[in-house]
């Protein structure tokens, strides 16, 4: 018995002993005091051979448990840094912890850098693409809006939508920490560019696999703006003031408060100018936006940190918008051997209110637990008004009337049997919505070898109420009544639609280290998602055509409609109009991945298995359906990451994605309650399958500092949706019918390369090459009763090539660009393209040593190819800027902008597909003038952050002693 008691205290000692000696640490970045996540820290033996190893958590922090007392080498290495050397002694069985571990970054981003004459314009760092903001110079008083524009390969339509490199971005984050989540406009319009030192771009992974290392494919494009260093202490301020010809207001307030911990950020502005910012590189057709809008914003952002414990991030934000939207459309369809020619004239009013928040709370209650929760919030109400005219002719009406729309053109087109239908048409809306709901993640590591679980919790809850007041007046000029008049329909309904909504999942992930950074991986979800709508229809159709006649639709203005009833209106309801339904949606997500981490490539491959149910209940025209659906999608993804260098990598991706149809499809029900657009269900739609395939190769090139990039994608899906359309000639209506139908593939090439062409790097050139072609498939209709496959194939190329020179006081660029389109359609040659739209011209920017900068850009915008000799145009863009600075510090700026001097951006466009091609003329904002006042405040920051505020040469606004380097801020995308 002494000897068995013996025998276990010895056993129970050494175990005590193995569980202690743990070499603990925490890596951060040298410069931004930023924790190093998955990065590798290795135990080994003096000899070289390693003896225990494992990664830094998401706060970067380690714990290795050595194997025994002795001499050891601890590694720490992270691509894009130098490697990191400590000789260590462990005796005792004691735990040895060795602070903070800083990370110098490599010698090969820093190379160079003393060369005062060079503004590098980009770099890379394994996938991320590194801007320097200096080497884009801007008009003084602009907002990163206009830097945006300026990067290679960035792009930024009407809408504010911000694509680059051929990805959407998503998100935007400021010094790496979340900004206004949700909304890219906020600092696209409010964000000063004097503060910002570098863009990156990268790939950011979600929540759920930044956290547990298990990829569940929901990466988004990020942009994330480096402010100067030495601003992020103190106060920093900017305000804006305008006013301009044609009454244009611009109003712009930004306050930075920057502590240790907090960082507070505000803002307010106010326009009727569309948010339209300042020229930019090249040009495009219909560059003004397309209707005249007034918008005003307010919005507060805050970042709170307390390192290695506590992140708090979070936004709120309102905006008002107003509009006025006046459009005139031609349209030819290409839906049957007849012509079939429509005209419209439409004029709507709009305005909107709505308030957001979301938080985000992170918190490591030790270095192997993490807890996060995100609710958000929304309200908003918007309202509508809408007045317009319509006409459907079997032959083009300009061949005969240059007013189409005109009452007596239309009468002598219906007499000569060209005119097939009118429509006149008024509406009023109103809609109010509110939703909430949060995310509730644990993720606990179970030790330093990948091993972790993970369990995720979502809700959301919505609830939303429209109304809608609609008259509708068609005249069918081919269709006779009894009494052999043309026959008219008329509809005029009141429309109350209450919804909610609501959803939940609950995930569990659970991350297995199988082999030496090798892992298995395991996925479950469970969601669960419930909609129910119920519209209440008021017909007031047989009271008479000119029973709401003499009102003019306003804002809520129901009452003055409904005022005329004799009845109350509840009596109106009709029963066979209204519709309920009820959409209940039960999800299982099941995911089995293998993981596998090198020192030279990282390989995620897997499948998914996603069994589904869906009851869908509806009531509608007095049938009542009850349809429960089962289906099982099986989705295989593969990503593989190759790192070439420490500045290049190759990244091939694939995922299999299914669609289900909507619900609404499936029914087997007819909906004719508007007899032009009749809609039909199919109950033997089946759900579509689209193929991925991406491919991304970027590299950084020592000499003279050249940066490529090259991504092609390739896209197929079977079984896809198509509408079959009928044409009725005789009433000029349509009748569609969802229909499966395969075919459907693309497939997309682009290149970028940027380069400085002399030593002292003041001429660079940059060129961005894409290439497209798509095979689209549908249905015609070809004769009057059954529709066609149809096979439009579509190619086109689009370069764009700059070239320029800058120094200290000047920059001159010249850029140019085309895009040939070469499409071939099968059954409809007439809709057939061969067109050519090129742009060329220079912007320049002049800085005089007195305080004045002069800024202008000058491009000629022109098209060709089109039958139509009225397309084939060419619109010479004139913008132009000047700004004079005051006060000691240069924080007053007067400035003049002036738009389209030259009075030649057109508010046309045309759009061409498979099924039609569309004119469309509207109004919009395109040449006025403007005067600014500008000022800036900046106290307590640092005398080089006030000094960086000042427009200087290209060191001075971004370059600093060291030079460029891949990630001077924030935290860089990371496998």
């Amino acid at each position: 018995m002494k000897r068995l008691l013996l025998l276990i205290a010895v056993v129970t000692a050494t175990l005590a002993a193995l569980a202690q000696r743990n070499v603990t640490g925490k890596v951060i970045e040298a410069e931004t005091n930023e924790p190093l996540a998955m990065t590798t820290v290795k135990l080994l033996k003096t000899d070289s051979t390693m003896a225990k190893g494992g990664l830094t958590a998401t706060n970067g922090s380690f714990s290795i448990a050595a194997p025994a007392d002795g001499k050891y080498i601890l590694q720490v290495t992270c691509i894009g840094f130098k490697t990191y050397h400590k000789n260590i002694t462990i005796s005792g069985g004691k735990n040895m912890p060795l602070g903070t571990i800083s990370m110098e970054p490599d010698a090969i981003m820093l190379k160079g850098a003393t060369v005062t004459g060079r503004a590098l314009k980009v770099t890379t760092r394994e996938d991320t693409f590194v801007y320097n903001a200096a080497a884009y110079r801007t008009p003084e008083g602009s907002v990163v809006e206009e830097l945006i524009k300026r990067l290679p390969g960035a792009k930024i339509d009407d809408d504010g939508n911000i694509t680059i490199n051929g990805k959407e971005v998503k998100k935007i984050l400021v010094d790496g920490k979340e900004f206004m989540v949700g909304d890219t406009k906020t600092a696209l319009k409010n964000l000063p560019t004097s503060i910002i030192e570098k863009v990156k771009s990268y790939d950011e992974k979600s929540d759920l696999a930044r956290v547990s290392g298990i990829d569940d494919g929901e990466e988004q494009t990020v942009l994330d703006f480096g402010i100067k260093k030495g601003m992020n202490k103190g106060l920093l301020s900017n305000a804006d003031l305008s006013y301009g010809t044609k009454d244009r207001y611009a109003a712009r307030l930004m306050a930075m408060r920057f502590t240790d911990k907090l960082r507070l950020m505000g803002f307010g502005s106010a326009n009727n100018t569309n948010d339209r910012g300042f020229g930019g590189r090249g040009g495009r057709f219909g560059g003004g936006r397309r209707g005249l809008q007034s918008s005003k914003m307010l919005g507060l952002n805050f970042n709170y940190e307390e390192k290695d414990k506590l992140r708090l991030d979070g936004s709120v934000r309102w905006n008002h918008g107003d509009g006025d939207t006046r459009t005139k459309n031609s349209t030819e369809n290409f839906v049957s051997t007849e012509g079939s020619f429509s005209n419209s004239l439409n004029q709507s009013y709009s305005r909107s209110d709505s308030w957001n928040a979301q938080m985000r709370f992170e918190w490591h209650p030790d270095t192997m637990t993490t807890i996060m929760f995100r609710p958000t919030f929304s309200y908003s109400t918007s309202d509508g008004i809408s007045l317009s005219e319509s006409a459907t002719f079997n032959e083009d009406p300009y061949l005969y009337v240059s007013d189409p729309l005109a009452a007596a053109s239309i009468e002598q087109m219906a007499a000569d049997s060209m005119a097939v239908n009118s429509r006149r048409n008024s509406s009023i809306t109103y809609s109010e919505s509110k939703s909430f709901g949060g995310m509730l993640m644990f993720n606990r590591r179970l030790n330093n070898d990948g091993r972790n679980v993970t369990l995720r919790l979502r809700g959301n809850f919505g609830d939303s109420e429209s109304k809608s007041l609609s008259t509708n007046n068609v005249h069918l000029y081919k269709t006779k009544n009894m009494l052999g008049q043309d026959s008219t329909y008329q509809t005029n309904r009141y429309n109350l639609t209450p919804q909610k909504n609501w959803d939940y999942s609950i995930r569990a992930t659970y991350s297995e280290p199988i082999f030496k950074a090798t892992f298995l991986q395991f996925s479950y979800e469970f969601q669960y998602k419930y909609t129910k709508s119920d519209r209440s229809t008021f017909d007031f159709s047989n009271l008479g055509e000119n029973f709401f006649a003499g009102l003019s639709p306003v804002y809520r203005g129901w009452d003055d409609y409904l005022n005329r009833l004799e009845n109350p209106y509840t009596t109106y309801l009709d029963e066979d109009l209204s519709r309920f339904s009820e959409y209940k949606n039960y999800i299982h997500d099941i995911e089995v991945m293998m993981r596998i981490i090198r020192p030279t490539y990282n390989l995620n491959f897997g499948v998914t298995v996603m069994p589904q149910k869906t009851n869908f209940v509806q009531r509608y025209q007095g049938v009542t359906t009850d349809t429960t659906r089962t289906v099982t999608n099986i989705s295989p993804t593969l990503d593989f990451r190759w790192k070439i260098s420490k500045v290049s990598q190759l990244r091939v991706r694939y995922r299999g994605t299914t669609s289900q149809p909507s619900m609404s499809d499936l029914l087997d029900i007819t909906d004719d309650s508007d007899p032009l657009n009749i809609s039909m269900g199919n109950p033997g739609l089946k759900p579509s399958f689209t193929n991925t395939l991406n491919m991304f190769y970027n590299n950084y090139i020592e000499n003279h500092y050249k940066t490529l990039m090259a991504n092609f994608r390739f896209q197929t899906t079977s079984n896809s949706i198509s509408n079959m359309v009928r044409y009725d000639p005789e009433t000029g209506g349509r009748t569609t019918r969802p229909e499966n139908i395969n075919g459907n593939w693309s497939t997309r090439g682009q290149f970028l390369f940027n380069s400085a062409i002399d030593s002292a790097g003041l001429f660079n050139v940059s060129t961005n090459t894409e290439i497209r072609y798509t095979n689209s498939v549908g249905y015609v209709s070809i004769d009057n009763q059954d529709s066609q496959k149809n096979t439009t194939r579509s190619t086109s190329f689009e370069e764009e090539l700059t070239a320029g020179f800058r120094n200290d006081w000047f920059e001159f660029e010249l850029n140019g660009s085309v895009e040939y389109e070469h499409s071939r359609n099968k059954l409809q040659p007439n809709s057939n393209l061969d067109t050519w739209e090129f742009a060329y011209g220079f912007n320049s920017n002049v800085r005089l040593p007195w305080g004045t900068e002069v800024a202008f850009d000058l491009n000629m915008n022109s098209r060709r190819g089109y039958s139509d000799e009225s397309l084939n145009t060419n619109e010479l863009i004139w913008n132009a800027q000047v700004s004079q600075s005051f006060l000691k510090g240069k924080n007053l700026i007067v400035m003049l902008q002036f738009y389209d001097l030259l009075h030649q951006q057109s508010n046309f466009s045309r759009t061409i597909n498979a099924m039609q091609r569309s004119d469309t003329e509207y109004n919009a904002i395109t040449s006025f003038g403007m005067l600014h006042v500008i000022y800036r405040l900046n106290l307590f920051g640092s005398k080089e952050a006030r000094q960086n505020m000042q427009p200087r040469g290209p060191r001075d606004r971004g370059m600093g002693p060291r030079g460029p380097r891949g990630g001077g801020f924030g935290r860089p995308g990371r496998f």
